[in-house]
C-alpha cells in the first residue's frame, strides 16, 4: 500500500495525496451488515454544539464490525476487503462455515481467501483472534478488549498495534501505540497483527472542500470573534485582552488538566505515557 499523487491539473491536486486502494477487492458494502447512520454535527443529547467545527460531509452507511470476535471455533474464510467512510482503517467480509457473514478491522497481509478464526489455540497469524494468556511474549497485537466480553477498545484505527511484553498471573503487561504500558485481564480477547492501510496517517488533504467533504467545518480564531461570540473577542486588532487563552465557554485551555482521577482505570497502567 501507498501513496498516490495528482499530476496538478487544478490548484486543488498540486499537493493533494490519497492511499491507493490496490488491495481493495469491491466497492458495494454487503447490504445485510449496513444501517444508515444519522449526523450528530457535534451535537450533544440536548442539541447543544458540545464539539465545535463539525457538520456536513457526504452521507455515509454504517457498516457493522464485529468487535467482540465471539464466534468461538468456527472457521472463517476472508471474502473481500472494503473501504470503510467511518473510519480510518479497511475492513474484511469474512463468511463463516455455518453461513454468516461478519466484518472485522482488516489487519495488514490479510487477503481474500485467507483462514481467520477465534479460538484458545489459534495459529499466530493476521486475522486470528484469542485470549491474551495464549499469545507468547512479543505477539504483535490489536483491537485489544479492556473488559472481557466487551469487545475490542485499544488499537483499532489505521497502522496502530500493541506488544505483549510481560505476562504474571491474572494480567498480561501490553504496550500500546502511545507507548504506555497497561495490565490486561489475561482471558481478555485480541487480534493479531497490525491494522491494516498504514499509509491512512501520511495522507495529505490538499484542498479545503476535502475537508468539509469529511463533515469537517472551518476554524475561526477565538480573536477575530465578537465578545459575544467568545472571550477573546473584540478589541481593536487581534488581541486576547492579556488573559490565558481559554475556550468559547471560558475553561482554561493550553496546559490546564481536565481528565477526572479514575482508580479504576489507573491502577492498571504500569507506565504513562510520555514518561
Amino acid at each position: 500500500m501507498a501513496l498516490k499523487s495528482y499530476k496538478p491539473v487544478t490548484p486543488g491536486q498540486r499537493y493533494k495525496t490519497t492511499v491507493t486502494r490496490d488491495s481493495l477487492t469491491t466497492d458495494r458494502p454487503e447490504k445485510g451488515l449496513t444501517t444508515g447512520s444519522k449526523r450528530i454535527s457535534g451535537r450533544d443529547s440536548a442539541g447543544r454544539i458540545s464539539v465545535r467545527r463539525r457538520g456536513g460531509g457526504h452521507k455515509r452507511r454504517y457498516r457493522a464490525v464485529d468487535f467482540k470476535r465471539d464466534k468461538w471455533d468456527i472457521p472463517g474464510k476472508v471474502a473481500s476487503i472494503e473501504y470503510d467512510p467511518n473510519r480510518s482503517a479497511f475492513i474484511a467480509l469474512v463468511v463463516y462455515a455455518d453461513g454468516e457473514k461478519r466484518y472485522i478491522l482488516a489487519p495488514k497481509n490479510l487477503t481474500v481467501g485467507m483462514p481467520v478464526v477465534t479460538s484458545e489455540h489459534a495459529p499466530i497469524r493476521p486475522g486470528n483472534c484469542m485470549p491474551l494468556e495464549s499469545m507468547p511474549l512479543g505477539t504483535v497485537i490489536h483491537n485489544i478488549e479492556l473488559q472481557k466480553g466487551h469487545g475490542g477498545q485499544l488499537a483499532r484505527s489505521a497502522g496502530a498495534s500493541a506488544v505483549i511484553v510481560a505476562s504474571d498471573k491474572d494480567y498480561v503487561t501490553v504496550k500500546l501505540p502511545s507507548d504506555e504500558s497497561r495490565l490486561v485481564f489475561k482471558r481478555c480477547l485480541a487480534t493479531v497483527g497490525v491494522v491494516g492501510n498504514e499509509d491512512h496517517m501520511n495522507v495529505t488533504i490538499g484542498k479545503a472542500g476535502r475537508s468539509r467533504w469529511m463533515g469537517r467545518r472551518p476554524k475561526v480564531l477565538g480573536v477575530s470573534m465578537n465578545p459575544v461570540d467568545h472571550p477573546h473577542g473584540g478589541g481593536e486588532g487581534h488581541t486576547n485582552g492579556g488573559r490565558h487563552p481559554v475556550s468559547p465557554t471560558g475553561q482554561p485551555t493550553k496546559g490546564y488538566k481536565t481528565r477526572k482521577k479514575r482508580k479504576t482505570s489507573s491502577r492498571f497502567i504500569v507506565k504513562r505515557r510520555g514518561k
